[in-house]
């Protein structure tokens, strides 16, 4: 038997809680990082937003998980975002902002397995 995936877990447990991640995710990071707002174009910025989240996740899914090659999106990303003058630290960030974000909607049963 597999050991349980407990990244895995808190996804599945958001997600059956909140339908949309998308507008919690980027609300906290304009808030931690407003400068991160101007770097969305004003017109289509949805749609970007949420697929830059859903690549994010699935990479993220993938490196905690079977790791089947989707992870290797996050190295590719980080020299496309080095091209658009994205900070490197503001790169890093939004993983923990996604971090917090489900930490925030799992609430109670975020557990020590989870966090770690």
């Amino acid at each position: 038997m597999a050991a349980p995936n407990f990244i895995e877990r808190s996804f599945e447990i958001a997600a059956g809680r909140c339908e949309d991640l998308t507008p919690l995710v980027y609300r906290r990071l304009f808030d931690a990082h407003p400068e991160a707002r101007a770097m969305f174009r004003t017109e289509g910025s949805e749609l970007v937003k949420g697929s830059m989240l859903a690549l994010t996740i699935d990479a993220i899914l993938d490196f905690a998980g079977e790791r089947t090659g989707h992870f290797r999106l996050i190295i590719s990303e980080v020299s496309s975002h080095d091209a658009y003058g994205t900070p490197r630290e503001l790169f890093v960030a939004f993983f923990g902002v996604i971090a917090q974000t489900l930490r925030d909607i799992v609430g109670t049963d975020w557990s020590d397995e989870i966090d770690a």
